[in-house]
């Protein structure tokens, strides 16, 4: 591999490092096909890098250079623990190197991997940003963990995935998952269908996320036993949610009244996970309350309660998500 030097590895005080690597049969999922995942790397960070034999060199700026190395060098300990690169970890990786904390993340990996690990039937997750992180210690040290930021920053698909995985192990004997329905008046009478037919809709996301970390036939199976339920919020009024691991999403839209109703199912031998995003509130009228700010003002700092909060820039979804959201919120407060 050999290109001429972007304009942005000229600026400023240039240096040069090699770096090699001591498994070189991993190199071509490392370096993508035909480099793509170098000339990812070349795009974002500004540098130059050539791949010869079981080395690489990297050129550009000395800063520039020092990150790009220790993103590489993460990206192969990735693919070694079998990962597969694509943009979106590339991406999530230069996200954590700028952060402070990334050395002491990266040697945590190494050291207790199924601490930061989900493992699901399909597959085994990890987390691609510094909050994904901190979020997948808080599922499972918390029980209870109020999830809060933009969309594609993996609030529900971890949550998802965290039950799945107990589900598998029998940690938990059932799994809820829910979400409020936030036209269910008389719009959703219109619909064709009986309920479940009405409602799904609503829950498609939750479905997919399932399908993700499940054979089909099994979600199916386990739907059909009850093991899984896929719910409205206003089914769960009256009971007490027992030996299951709860998830209830958009909980944005729920209503001070529900999210209480909701929270005090919590029962023996459960996990809840309340996800959303305060900025994202459909409920009608523009001047109702949204619940999931109201419980979180109430909560924050109660033992045995976590809240993890993300960001644009911890947006996993493809780099634009990241960059809409951003122009959409701007420098708006947090919850």
């Amino acid at each position: 591999m050999s290109r001429k030097p972007t304009a942005a590895a000229h600026a400023g005080e240039r240096s040069r490092v090699e770096v090699s690597f001591d498994r070189p049969q991993l190199l071509p999922r490392l370096f993508g096909e035909f480099d793509a995942n170098l000339l990812a790397l070349e795009e974002r960070l500004g540098v130059y890098i050539t791949a010869r034999g079981d080395k690489v060199g990297i050129e550009g700026s000395a800063e520039a250079v020092a990150h790009a190395r220790e993103v590489l060098q993460e990206l192969q300990s990735r693919v070694i623990r079998g990962e597969e690169i694509d943009t979106g970890l590339i991406d999530a990786v230069i996200a954590m190197a700028e952060e402070p904390t990334l050395d002491g993340i990266i040697q945590v990996e190494k050291k207790t991997p199924p601490s930061i690990m989900i493992r699901t039937r399909r597959k085994t997750i990890v987390p691609r940003s510094v909050a994904q992180t901190h979020y997948m210690k808080a599922l499972v040290s918390n029980d209870m963990i109020f999830a809060l930021g933009p969309a594609g920053t993996g609030k529900t698909y971890l949550a998802v995935a965290q039950a799945v995985a107990q589900l598998i192990t029998g940690s938990v004997q059932r799994l809820i998952l829910s979400r409020p329905a936030v036209e269910a008046g008389e719009r959703l009478g219109f619909l064709p269908g009986d309920m479940k037919e009405k409602v799904d809709p609503y829950l498609r996301p939750l479905y997919d996320a399932l399908y993700d970390c499940m054979p089909p036939e099994q979600v199916e199976r386990r739907i059909a036993s009850g093991e899984i339920e896929i719910a409205p919020i206003a089914f769960m009024r009256g009971r007490t949610l027992a030996d299951a691991f709860v998830i209830l999403d958009e909980a944005q839209n729920t209503t001070p009244a529900q999210m209480k109703m909701f929270l005090t199912r919590f029962g023996q031998n459960s996990r809840m996970v309340v996800c959303g995003d305060p900025k994202q509130v459909d409920l009608p009228g523009g001047d109702t309350a949204s619940g999931l700010a109201d419980a979180v003002g109430r909560l924050e700092g109660v033992e045995g309660i976590a809240v993890c909060r993300f960001t644009a820039a911890d947006v996993v979804r493809h780099p634009i998500v990241g960059r809409i959201v951003d122009a959409y919120e701007g420098t708006g407060g947090s919850v």
